[in-house]
Formats: C-alpha cells, structure tokens, sequence
C-alpha cells in the first residue's frame, strides 16, 4: 500500500484535564500517515486523484485548534476519522503528542491505527 504523510504538524489548542491545562493553547504534534493507492496520481500527474496533503494538514490543524479535547487519545480518533472521510483512503495511522507535558520526557502521546469499517 502507498503511503502519503504529514511528519510534525504543530498545532496550538487546548488539550488535558487540568485546570492549568485547559487555560491557555498548547503545543500539539501531529504525525499522519494515509493508506491509499497513488498511482493513478502518479500517471495524470492530476492532485484531483489523490489526496491532497494540503487540503488534510489544513483541515487537522483547524479540529486541533478548535475542538479543545481532554486526551490526545480522543484527538487522536477525531484526527483519524476526519482522513477517513477523505475519499480514496484506504487507512491511517496517526501520532498525536503533548511535547513538555511529563517533566524529564521529551514528549508523551499516542498512536493509533484506523481503517474504513
């Protein structure tokens, strides 16, 4: 399978449980990799036949500045259901985490794996 992606998408928007985490915008990175098939693309050299990476990384970074979830595990769903609505994915694997949100750990997170039921 083929394979678009979008490597360290930083977002700002409220994410945690906290008090102190729901004050004020944090730093959220995203990591998308969309299962579908190129090569038509590859052949018309047309961005109408695929999925335009532009268009998605727009769309994910408006829902995680906006939507103001609890978990990244929850944005992490929001994030893989809005691929999957895309026309011609096959799949999706995403990686969302809170950079600095654990003392002496870089960053924390998760990732998770979805495709079209």
């Amino acid at each position: 399978m083929d394979h678009i992606f979008i490597e360290d998408l930083l977002a700002r928007g409220i994410i945690g449980i906290s008090e102190k985490e729901r004050s004020q915008p944090q730093d959220i990175l995203i990591n998308v990799v969309i299962y579908t098939d190129i090569s038509r693309v590859s052949k018309t050299d047309n961005i109408d036949d695929t999925v335009n990476y532009r268009t998605m990384s727009r769309k994910i970074l408006a829902h995680a500045s906006e939507i103001g979830r609890h978990t990244v595990e929850a944005l992490a769903e929001d994030i893989a259901q809005i691929v999957l609505s895309e026309n011609g994915v096959k799949g999706v694997w995403v990686r969302v985490e809170k950079p600095g949100a654990v003392r002496f750990a870089g960053s924390v997170g998760v990732e998770i794996e979805r495709f079209p039921k």
